[in-house]
């Protein structure tokens, strides 16, 4: 938008710079074409009295010898010619078109307009003068002069309005740039603002100051927008993280007395016990996931996000529990204590969590890492590409995977470990069968 601001000032300021150089040269042009004219017409008059008399005495030596010397100074050429149009007295090339300038000259008018003058031409100019008096005419001087001198003045005159116009232009692009920076200073800042709030930074505010008023004003409302939905935000995370802190206890104490009802029950009644304390565990898990969930959003845990982990060592713990469930666990990170931030390493125990789930006895999970991208692909059932493009979503389940344990929120919180971190998280279908989960982080892995 910028660039279209100062695309259209300067364009309107090329066309007003035009508007007033070419008039002014041209007028120029006209002043000094006109300024040749009473020049050269005033010789060629003095000439036509010179003819004149030389006709009334008989001799022609003066007019002769003036006419040469004229032609050598000036580079003209100068004729004299009779009422018959034979010639007189001659000096120099005269090489254009007279017949027109001779009839004009022989009905008793003399030259009162030139083409006008200008750097590129034209290279002579031809002026005809009636010689005699009143009714008795007795010939007519033809004059060609050349214009040099009165071209090199118009291009002198040319350049310096060419010049001056360029400096003009080029202030005036300074000054356009500046002032289409200074109308879309308030449209740069809300931009920024919008660009860091869509990035989970949403403390960030517009600086209004500078711009115009509307604008200023647009930003003052858009501040106070988003104060209000961080304010929301925040009050919807603290009621999250509230609830699921004070259901730990409920559900512990539930826990334990179930637990203590135990010894109690009688043998039909041991499948009902057995369920309901499931049940009571589903709703513990589904607890803590809320409470993990709310702690990433509000940056609760930046600070160990932030840390860098050996991923190495971290998914050695997890060799047993797949060899414990016929799993087989395959890991390539390139060198064995890759290091990646803490909440790469938890969106890997989320994803191989996952995996040990789903995937059937004998089955393969292979965790890649190179050029800053740690793949955890396994070779289960899988997911369709419509549910693959859900599964990042809260409390989401496939129909497939009801009877699963799960809160449905472990991706979820994956996704929101992967924001907090600058990286990206995607779900992609394994080859020939299986499903992929795929982690961009923001750097090469190396450089952290």
């Amino acid at each position: 938008m910028r660039h279209r601001l100062v695309v259209t000032f300067t364009t309107l300021i090329v066309l007003m710079i035009a508007a007033l150089a070419v008039p002014l040269g041209m007028a120029y042009a006209s002043h000094r074409t006109n300024r040749l004219l009473l020049d050269r017409r005033a010789d060629a008059t003095r000439f036509a009295e010179l003819a004149d008399q030389a006709a009334r005495e008989g001799d022609r030596t003066a007019l002769r010898a003036e006419v040469i010397r004229y032609a050598d100074l000036y580079g003209a050429a100068v004729q004299v010619r009779d009422r018959d149009g034979a010639s007189l007295v001659d000096a120099g090339d005269m090489s254009a078109d007279t017949s027109a300038a001779v009839r004009l000259a022989l009905s008793g008018q003399t030259t009162e307009d030139l083409p006008t003058i200008s750097p590129f031409g034209p290279d002579h100019v031809l002026i005809a003068e009636p010689a005699g008096r009143d009714a008795q005419l007795s010939g007519v001087v033809l004059l060609l002069a050349p214009t040099t001198q009165a071209r090199a003045d118009v291009s002198l005159v040319w350049a310096g309005l060419a010049l001056g116009a360029l400096v003009a232009l080029g202030y005036s692009v300074l000054a356009a740039r500046g002032l289409a920076r200074w109308i879309l200073r308030p449209v740069t800042e809300l931009d920024r603002t919008t660009q860091a709030i869509a990035e989970g930074h949403l403390d960030a505010r517009a600086h209004p100051g500078v711009g115009p008023t509307e604008l200023r004003r647009l930003e003052e409302r858009f501040n106070a927008m988003a104060d209000a939905v961080s304010t929301t935000l925040d009050r919807q995370r603290a009621f999250v993280a509230d609830a699921s802190h004070e259901l730990r206890t409920p559900l512990t104490v539930l826990s334990l007395r179930l637990e203590n009802l135990e010894p109690h029950l009688k043998d039909e009644g041991s499948m009902e016990f057995e369920e309901a304390l499931a049940e009571v565990d589903r709703l513990a898990g589904l607890v803590e996931d809320l409470l993990a969930l709310a702690r990433v959003e509000a940056g609760a845990v930046t600070q160990q996000l932030d840390a860098v982990t050996s991923l190495g060592p971290r998914l050695a713990g997890w060799r047993e529990v797949y060899t414990a469930k016929d799993l087989t666990l395959d890991v390539d990170l390139g060198q064995d204590d890759a290091a990646v931030p803490e909440a790469a390493a938890r969106v890997a125990d989320i994803a191989l969590d996952n995996a040990q789930k789903f995937v059937h006895p004998g089955g393969t999970v292979t965790v890649t890492l190179k050029d800053g991208v740690l793949r955890i692909a396994d070779d289960g059932p899988g997911l369709p590409e419509e549910e693959r493009a859900q599964a990042l979503g809260r409390f989401w389940r496939a129909g497939t995977h009801a009877n699963v344990p799960g809160s449905g929120l472990g991706l979820a919180i994956a996704a929101e470990l992967a924001r907090a971190c600058g990286a990206t998280l995607g779900l992609a279908a394994n080859e020939p069968r299986g499903l992929v989960v795929e982690l961009r982080l923001a750097q090469p892995y190396t450089d952290l």
